[in-house]
């Protein structure tokens, strides 16, 4: 009779896997004791693995310490794993063993089973590849699953986010330009303040974004170290010695990403500091990215009794009872992604010094979450670029009355008229509601024409102090 089940064996005793499972004993076994979130490792992790398992073995092979068959069919089958078609393959819960042993040796346990199904040898028609003596030669899961980290977020950074972030400064810069010659009201405590233009708005956007890509280019220089080689606590027992680089200049070879081996490959397994710090980066580009969308919201917020300068594109419906009501939802999701990345590095943070002695015991959280927050930094800064700072239309003659009723332009006069004069001027056109160039030309006695001069706002913006400036104030 049939059975959906076949017996595995491990050092353990028996159990059931499922039949059609590529898995065995061990990954089975993580399978039964952690039913916790139901949130399997991620595809860039499980991608991660299979080059990771495909270097050493090539590596392996090259040493003469597998057979070049042996080896070829751990290749070919971990590049498979890589490329996506056998992640079903992969159930073991985030939250399990602190090491990701599970998860390596579920990496083991399917590359063996693919290897040993592609290499038909001898009567039988199949040669035995294990999962441990070989898919894990030279190996321990204490510096297979640090490097997954690493290799995993490396190549997230640089396939994903940063080419979002650089298009995103771009789409910035952009339609700053664009809007350059228009210039609005400035604003500290969300108080009226001295004018800028829209070029300068939209350029500090840009510089903050130029310097989040500085900072996280300089955490990859730390995270491409890989601890691969210093097997269980970085002595590198039961490793070829120069396993460690051979595997890390096979993974720059793979992925046409430069990774290293770490001189000490102690610290790389004992600690995740690299790991924190990219976190860290993330942290702040998500700082960033929220000060940007919520600058958006309070610009397109209105579209009366609001600031207006603004419009976003329209995408959907903003209210289920309110009929014609339109919503900044792009900006309020780029927020969304920001709190929740902002959280993982709090928990990123208690991961990484989660440890004793030689090993971190909460790396799958630290893969997880970190990965997390790559992918969704980087798909919530295309839509921004693409969906929301694209289309921005800006509103003149919003910004134009508004600009000239901020009475906070008689700062202009300050080297003339001086601090005092100018603060009762700004105050009597706010309390009677004038342009502060009627006040002024009331108060002070100047002309006209020399008054528009001083106080054009598009003039202010190009700082200094104007010229029939009288001293210092």
């Amino acid at each position: 009779m049939q059975t959906d089940f076949r017996i595995e064996r491990d050092s353990m005793g028996e159990l059931r896997v499922p039949a059609e499972a590529l898995w065995g004993a061990q990954t089975q076994r993580a399978v039964q004791n952690f039913p916790i979130s139901g949130r399997p490792m991620p595809r860039e992790f499980i991608r991660a693995l299979g080059l990771i398992k495909a270097a050493a073995a090539q590596v392996n092979g090259g040493f003469g310490l597998l057979g070049k068959g042996a080896a070829q069919a751990i290749r070919s089958a971990a590049l498979a794993v890589a490329e996506g078609g056998f992640d079903a393959q992969f159930p073991i819960d985030v939250f399990q063993t602190g090491s990701g042993t599970s998860s390596n040796m579920n990496a083991n346990e399917v590359i063996a089973t693919l290897a040993s199904r592609a290499g038909k040898t001898g009567a039988k028609g199949k040669r035995a590849v294990h999962p441990n003596d070989h898919v894990n030669l030279g190996q321990s899961s204490n510096d297979v699953i640090p490097t997954a980290i690493r290799v995993s977020a490396q190549l997230a950074t640089v396939e994903t986010l940063l080419p979002a972030l650089k298009h995103l400064r771009k789409t910035i810069d952009r339609r700053g330009k664009a809007l350059g010659k228009l210039t609005k009201t400035g604003r500290t405590h969300l108080m009226d303040a001295m004018p800028l233009t829209f070029a300068q708005e939209f350029g500090a956007w840009s510089a903050q974004l130029a310097s989040a890509q500085a900072r996280i280019e300089d955490a990859l220089k730390r995270l491409r170290r890989l601890p691969i080689g210093g097997t269980a606590i970085g002595t590198g027992i039961n490793a070829d010695p120069r396993f460690g680089k051979a595997v890390a200049r096979s993974l720059s070879a793979l992925t046409g990403t430069r990774f290293g081996s770490a001189a000490d490959k102690f610290e790389g397994i004992a600690s995740q500091d690299d790991a924190v710090e990219l976190s860290g980066q993330l942290n702040a580009l998500a700082v960033t990215l929220m000060k940007i969308a919520n600058d958006l919201r309070w610009m397109n917020s209105g579209p009366l009794a609001g600031l207006g300068e603004i419009e976003l594109p329209a995408l959907q419906p903003g209210s289920s009872i309110m009929p014609g009501k339109v919503n900044p939802v792009i900006p309020e999701a780029t927020c969304m992604v920001c709190a929740q990345v902002i959280g993982h590095h709090t928990a990123i943070t208690v991961a990484g010094q989660s440890g004793n002695f030689q090993l971190n015991v909460m790396l799958p959280l630290i893969a997880y979450d970190l990965l997390d927050s790559i992918g969704l930094l980087g798909n919530v800064m295309r839509l921004l670029a693409d969906d929301a700072v694209a289309g921005i239309q800006a509103r003149p003659d919003h910004v134009r009355e508004a600009l000239d009723r901020n009475p906070i332009l008689v700062t202009a006069l300050n080297p003339i008229i001086g601090y005092e004069k100018a603060a009762a001027i700004a105050k009597q056109a706010y309390k009677e509601s004038r342009p502060v160039l009627e006040v002024a030309i009331a108060v002070t006695g100047m002309g006209e024409k020399e008054l528009r001069r001083l106080l054009d706002p598009t003039a202010l913006t190009r700082g200094g102090i104007h010229e029939g400036a009288g001293g210092g104030g």
